[in-house]
C-alpha cells in the first residue's frame, strides 16, 4: 500500500484514536451532561474504526463497502455540522461532527470526499491487495 492508500488509512487511524478517546472520557465522565453529543462521538469513533478496516483489508468488496461507509460518515457530518450550526443548544457539548468537524481542523468533512474521490479513482485491486 503506497500513496494515497497509506495517507487515508493513517488519517482514518488519528480519527479513530481521536474520536474513541474522546467518548471513552466524557462518556466515563460526564454522560449525563450531553448523552447525545458523547453518543456520536462514539458512533463516529466506530464509523471511523470500520473505514479503517475496510482500506487496510482492500479487495473490491472492501472497497465497495468503504465507498458506502465514507458516503454514511459525510451524510452524518453534513447532518450533525447542520444541526449544530441551526440548533446549538441541542448539544450541551460539541462532537466530532459538530460545527462540520471544526475542533478536528473540519478533517472529518473532508476525510470522507477524499476517501470517496481516492476510492472511486483507484485502479480496480486484485486479490487482497490493501486499498
Amino acid at each position: 500500500m503506497t500513496g494515497p492508500g497509506t495517507l487515508l488509512v493513517w488519517l482514518y487511524g488519528v480519527m479513530v484514536v481521536g474520536a474513541v478517546s474522546r467518548s471513552v472520557v466524557q462518556i466515563a465522565m460526564h454522560f449525563d451532561r450531553a448523552p447525545l453529543a458523547y453518543s456520536l462521538s462514539a458512533i463516529a469513533g466506530v464509523v471511523y474504526g470500520f473505514i479503517t478496516y475496510t482500506l487496510v483489508r482492500g479487495g473490491e468488496t472492501a472497497r465497495r463497502v468503504a465507498l458506502v461507509c465514507c458516503a454514511a460518515e459525510l451524510a452524518g457530518v453534513l447532518i450533525v455540522g447542520t444541526w449544530t450550526v441551526v440548533e446549538p443548544s441541542a448539544f450541551h457539548d460539541s462532537t466530532v461532527w459538530s460545527y462540520y468537524g471544526g475542533g478536528y481542523l473540519c478533517i472529518p468533512v473532508l476525510l470522507p470526499l477524499s476517501a470517496m474521490y481516492w476510492l472511486r479513482k483507484a485502479p480496480a485491486q486484485q486479490g487482497k491487495t490493501a486499498v
